[in-house]
């Protein structure tokens, strides 16, 4: 496991750009990098569910660790949910980075926000995820700054 991590510096606040990161319509935009029709379903609730899923339904449960809007969020992941909406949290594979976490945090930069991502993967999803975030935080950043 290793823990990848992003920063953008936005001519934005915080509340702007937490919008555009969680807003309906434009968290698809952003995501669309990790795969296209990307939606998030959540409760917001800490401890409670929130699903990471691709156009088919498929994807990541997840659960909010730390909720502070604006300045933070973190998401630890609890395993995979398939098409039927059928929640797999213990098997092999699952347990090999179930527990991972995903940092939003941002931080007043003077009259701009700093967003500083931070992502724990195994190895074989490094470059996927790299790509993800490098293309979709300069989304975030265009969107937040119009």
């Amino acid at each position: 496991m290793e823990t990848l991590s992003y920063e953008k510096i936005i001519d934005a606040s915080k509340e702007k750009v937490w919008d555009i990161l969680w807003g309906t319509e434009t968290y698809s935009e952003w995501t669309r990098f990790f795969s296209p029709g990307s939606i998030m379903k959540t409760d917001w609730k800490v401890g409670g569910k929130t699903y990471f899923l691709n156009s088919e339904g498929e994807g990541m449960v997840s659960t909010i660790d730390s909720l502070e809007k604006p300045d933070q969020i973190i998401f630890k992941h609890l395993g995979m949910v398939d098409k039927e909406g059928n929640e797999d949290l213990h098997s092999k594979e699952v347990m090999e980075w179930s527990g991972c976490f995903e940092k939003y945090i941002l931080i007043d930069f003077g009259d701009k926000t700093k967003l500083h991502v931070e992502v724990q993967v195994e190895k074989e999803w490094r470059d996927h995820l790299n790509t993800g975030f490098i293309k979709g935080l300069e989304v975030v950043k265009d969107l937040a700054e119009k």
